[in-house]
């Protein structure tokens, strides 16, 4: 028998019948001892913070050093996505598609009913409206989470517009997503409380025909901040997709010539690819500025004018630590200042925080991201690999005076790009948009761990969405090619290229610099489509020629630049029969444009 809460529930006098209404069923399954309806105040962040530096859960660092800062050590279990146990469970298996895990969605419902039974006794359930993009915006999209986890209160606060302007959107015919999370871990009366309370048992469910998420037993990350990735991406590719618009896995940022045009690029790159440095890029080009929009996702809609739109649905950052440093991204250090929550990286004696990248030299004694002892000479990193932070999107220095435009940007280039240390050029443009989808499908990085599998073994990951994608990847690609039948081309519709900034040469180093020199491929990928420089055809696209890339000024020599364009037959050929393999694992769906392109291709070989 169920029984009845503890504490009377007060629900905001403009909350809608129908968030009640859920908020109170998920409160008679899960059994909270009181809720808790969030209005994202700064009074209410700053208790939620308190209350977590009490319960152990945060570390405030010193004050003088990080300024409202904190640091979160997770479970050694609990540290990053866990793909394994994501599922997108759509009524027909095919909608899910082969790169997706799926189960019967009345089958895996029965199974989440019984883990979330009375999952919360003895905690708080925190009712967290959202938005999605600017409140208001033609672009945007709410949701509503519950959680009994404050570490994933403070955090979606920093990274969705969150509270009660969140909720005053949501009226009686306003479509909105209901996520459920709990970390799987009630209390007793009178059972002490852990720091970090999660369950081996995980689940991070997507029902897309119904909007609605579920997780359970994690409180890290994408697992648990249900607006981001279940949201933005998972949820969103398939509201995308009956709505006529794109959730892309794709940072943003607002460029600048010296003779004062700007113009706004999207960027797709799989992890480990530089995405957060060409983010916040620091231009090697005299007279060229780069400004951040978005590091991580872009809803992307035609407008009324058949350009394409482009807004970045998060508020904040959640960036990997690790490799963050002054040498490779000194934007992104100097936005971590103040106010920043990090997670799972060291402590130093002082107060302070460090990983792995952010100085050449570590401390000579940390305390890591589990609590231990550290010196150099420690076996394992003072932080994990996966380390966060999480911080609010205008505190970056480098933030574009249109990053939070209700109307979005106007995009003019879209850019692919892999680790690649082989066959694919520095840069190539699409010779149309049906080209440039199959640039995308086709996307691939070289493993560069063991763990990951044979080194230099490629992994396909296509548009950078192969965990993110809530629908069939070949569905999503088809709907990429529908969106491009929108656009009016004369209007301007995006160019699209593709962009290598890791390829080596037999010795094995790096054949071009990369970090700020990438400005001069950027700068060239504008002054393409602004009809400024000329290309010539090659196997994989448009390349630049007559010099149009200044690269001895980037310290490229003659023989490493001819090198970064250098088309192998056997091994480009060897790499189309990969691909076919690919193609053919996608099944029936694989629109025929992507065929005909893959065709092409190989012909051009």
């Amino acid at each position: 028998m169920t029984a009845t809460l503890t504490h009377t529930h007060h629900a905001p006098s403009n909350a809608d019948d129908s968030v009640v209404a859920w908020v109170e069923t998920i409160a008679e399954l899960t059994q909270p001892e009181k809720i808790v309806w969030c209005d994202g105040s700064e009074q209410e962040r700053q208790r939620m913070l308190d209350d977590s530096v009490e319960a152990g859960t945060l570390i405030r660092l010193n004050p003088a050093k990080r300024p409202n800062s904190y640091l979160a050590r997770s479970h050694p279990s609990d540290v990053a996505r866990v793909e394994s146990r994501t599922f997108i469970c759509s009524e027909s298996e095919d909608d899910a598609g082969p790169t997706n895990n799926w189960a019967p969605p009345a089958e895996m419902r029965a199974t989440l009913d019984g883990l979330l039974e009375g999952a919360m006794r003895g905690r708080t359930m925190y009712v967290v409206p959202f938005s999605m993009g600017p409140v208001g915006s033609p672009l945007a999209r709410l949701g509503v989470q519950v959680t009994d986890s404050p570490y994933v209160v403070i955090s979606t606060g920093t990274m969705t517009r969150m509270g009660a302007d969140a909720l005053a959107q949501i009226g009686p015919d306003t479509e909105w997503v209901p996520a459920v999370h709990s970390v799987g871990a009630p209390l007793q009366p009178g059972e002490e409380d852990v720091a970090w309370p999660c369950n081996d048992t995980k689940y991070i469910v997507h029902y897309p025909e119904s909007r609605e998420i579920w997780s359970y037993g994690s409180a890290y990350g994408g697992n648990a901040i249900l607006a981001k990735k279940a949201f933005a991406l998972r949820i969103a590719s398939m509201i995308g997709e009956e709505e006529g618009w794109l959730a892309a896995h794709m940072l943003l940022v607002k460029v600048t010539n010296p003779r004062g045009r700007s113009f706004h690029v999207a960027a797709g790159f799989p992890s480990a690819c530089g995405k957060t440095n060409f983010a916040m890029l620091r231009p090697s080009l005299p007279g060229w500025k780069v400004e951040t929009i978005g590091d991580d996702i872009a809803w992307m809609a035609p407008g009324p004018d058949g350009r394409l739109r482009a807004i970045n649905p998060e508020a904040g950052f959640f960036g990997v630590a690790p490799g963050t440093g002054y040498s490779t991204n000194p934007t992104a250090v100097e936005m971590l200042a103040s106010n920043t929550i990090f997670t799972n990286v060291a402590l130093t004696d002082d107060g302070d925080v460090w990983w792995e990248g952010l100085t050449g030299e570590p401390p000579a004694h940390l305390t890591d991201w589990q609590g231990r002892d550290w010196t150099p000479d420690s076996e394992s990193p003072a932080a994990h690999p996966n380390a966060r932070f999480t911080v609010a999107a205008d505190q970056c220095h480098a933030i574009a005076d249109t990053w939070d435009d209700p109307a979005g940007v106007p995009i003019d280039a879209i850019i692919f790009g892999g680790r690649r240390a082989t066959n694919v050029p520095l840069v190539a443009q699409a010779r149309d948009w049906e080209h440039g989808v199959y640039m995308g499908a086709t996307l691939a990085s070289e493993r560069t761990a063991a763990a990951e599998g044979t080194l230099g073994e490629l992994r396909r990951d296509p548009f950078a969405m192969l965990p993110f994608s809530g629908t069939h990847m070949a569905d999503h690609w088809q709907h990429w090619l529908n969106v491009g039948e929108q656009l009016n081309q004369s209007a301007g519709a995006p160019q699209i290229f593709q962009v290598n900034w890791f390829r080596r040469g037999e010795d094995g180093r790096f054949l071009w610099p990369g970090f700020s020199e990438n400005s001069r491929v950027l700068a060239w990928i504008t002054e393409r489509v602004e009809g400024r420089v000329d290309a010539e055809d090659s196997t994989f696209g448009l390349v630049p020629k007559d010099d149009s890339i200044d690269w001895a000024a980037a310290g490229v020599s003659p023989e490493d630049w001819e090198a970064l364009f250098e088309i192998d037959s056997a091994a480009v050929g060897a790499e189309a029969e990969d691909a076919d393999d690919f193609l053919e694992s996608m099944g029936p769906k694989v629109p025929a444009a992507v065929v005909r392109q893959h065709s092409e291709f190989r012909s051009r070989l």
